[in-house]
């Protein structure tokens, strides 16, 4: 049986940076999506219409990321 290792203070912290990290990629995503999707839509003139599109790219890439780190987090 093998013994289970005690995490140090220093890992303790980069796996609370990790997860904290991964808590914000969502809502970053959605940001950034909706701010490039208004001022491309005040840009073009295309209200709302590339404010939803920007939005939903936002959304999915936030979605992927967020699955992408905690997958990374369990095989850690």
């Amino acid at each position: 049986m093998q013994q289970k290792k005690i995490p140090t203070k220093k890992e303790n912290y980069r796996k609370t940076l990790e997860l904290t990290s991964i808590g914000l990629t969502l809502p970053s995503s959605i940001a950034i999506g909706l701010f490039l999707g208004y001022y491309l839509d005040k840009w073009f003139g295309t209200k709302p219409w590339l404010l939803i599109i920007f939005l939903l790219f936002g959304i999915a890439s936030g979605i992927i990321s967020l699955i992408r780190g905690v997958n990374k987090y369990k095989e850690n």
